[in-house]
């Protein structure tokens, strides 16, 4: 196991007020070596610690430190799991990380199945791997929430999906975080002819039957849309979802969500915004959506994104702008008509243009795609020889986190040059309108 690697230190921090700096690496807290993020926070819960340091430079420390219980140290590490990644054992044939095209940089395909960042980030993980070891860490820690692919709750449906034999123990685990008082949010992916209809159906139900009492196992559901691409394996037994099956995916959970509705006030199992998006239908009111259980899995992401657009709007856009501008802004065809509203209340500001151009990935084969998934390639083939604004608001959502690099290992500066535009990552609604109007 590595030392944890630590990458920053929190200005006017204990860690900063002691002289720490990036690079040097925590060995152990009060004698005992950190597995990961989680085991760090709680070690360092105590007023009194004891670290072994090893500092940037390869010579070693031991540090006392007396503080407030709970009192966090202001580190950040590299990397949140100093023990390594747990990866998947399955090999479920809608899994995004085999639909790629082969060259690419080394981390697009790692491929988690980590109980860790599932409880830190949200992640999701399938519990088909975990040993009796972490299955006791995660009810002696209490690492409650985590979130779990489902996909079915019939033993040979699930099993078929994830290829693995484990998977058919699901409604056991279920009802082990039932008798341990931990809880999920459920995740299913559905996949035309093998976990739909009355599969779906019993999954759903199946699920419901563990959202009772005054800690219900499952908290949620989400229903999502199988994602496929033109780089996945042959013979995966996978088809694309239509208009028709959307419509017919709406239909019956929305049956099943009055039912929940009635039993337990809430409507539990949520649909994924994509439904509606393919199935051309109108999205739920933004009151459908409770306090967002499922933002994560794209369910709401469209009526929280316009409801945080316009109370910002409305806060910072000026009636006019002194210097005429003019702005094209990229988004996957999945959101366009949903983001006219939007357009339309940006170009109320006098001397101000803003185009949208939506566009579909046929880097990955796709008719409808996500803003996130659009690749550097995409831009290439879908802007060359156009004319539009040469101002181009990019959300940074279809770059790598920390450099701005597409999925297809374009850079921005590429795409740029070739297109002869001028291309401004944005991250956010502020960073958005920051960049329209200063």
């Amino acid at each position: 196991m590595k030392p944890a690697l630590i990458s920053r230190i929190i200005p006017d921090s204990i860690a900063s007020e002691m002289g720490f700096e990036a690079g040097d690496s925590i060995v152990t807290i009060n004698g005992l070596q950190p597995r990961d993020l989680i085991d760090y926070q709680f070690f360092c819960a105590d007023e009194y610690l004891e670290l072994e340091v090893i500092d940037k430079r390869g010579k070693s420390h031991f540090l006392e430190i007396e503080k407030d219980y709970d009192e966090d140290l202001g580190l950040e590490f590299e990397t949140a799991l100093f023990d390594g990644l747990i990866q998947c054992n399955n090999k479920c044939p809608f899994c995004f990380i085999d639909q790629q095209p082969t060259g690419k940089r080394d981390t697009l395909y790692l491929k988690d199945d980590d109980y860790r960042l599932s409880f830190l980030y949200g992640s999701y993980l399938t519990l088909t791997n975990l040993t009796a070891k972490e299955w006791s860490r995660i009810e002696q820690m209490r690492l409650s929430p985590l979130y779990v692919s489902v996909h079915a709750t019939e033993a040979d449906i699930r099993s078929r999906l994830l290829k693995n034999h484990r998977a058919g123990e699901i409604k056991q685990q279920l009802a082990w975080f039932q008798e341990k008082r931990l809880q999920i949010h459920a995740q299913v992916v559905v996949c035309p002819n093998i976990n739909d209809g009355k599969h779906l159906e019993t999954t759903l139900l199946d699920l419901f039957s563990f959202h009772q009492g005054d800690i219900p196992a499952v908290i949620s559901a989400a229903i999502v849309p199988v994602g496929l691409t033109k780089f996945r394996p042959d013979k995966d037994e996978l088809i694309p979802v239509t208009t028709e099956k959307a419509r017919e995916v709406i239909k019956q959970v929305q049956e099943l969500q009055v039912q929940f509705k009635q039993k337990c006030g809430s409507t539990f199992a949520w649909l994924a915004d994509e439904w509606f998006l393919i199935g051309k239908e109108e999205l739920p009111p933004e009151s459908h959506y409770e306090d967002y259980p499922q933002i994560g899995n794209g369910v709401g992401s469209i009526r929280q994104f316009i409801k945080e657009f316009q109370s910002i709007a409305q806060e910072k856009l000026p009636s006019q702008i002194s210097t005429p501008k003019q702005f094209t802004w990229i988004v996957g065809n999945a959101v366009e008509t949903a983001f006219q509203p939007l357009i339309n209340r940006l170009n109320q500001v006098d001397n101000l243009q803003v185009d949208l151009v939506a566009l579909n990935s046929l880097y990955w084969g796709q008719e409808i795609t996500v803003t996130g998934l659009l690749t550097g390639e995409d831009l290439l083939h879908h802007l060359a020889d156009k004319n539009f604004p040469k101002n181009v608001l990019l959300p940074s959502v279809m770059l790598k986190h920390d450099e701005q690099k597409f999925l297809d290992d374009l850079t921005v500066e590429e795409v740029a040059k070739k297109l002869d535009i001028n291309i401004i990552p944005v991250k956010d609604i502020n960073h958005l309108l920051d960049r329209i109007i200063e």
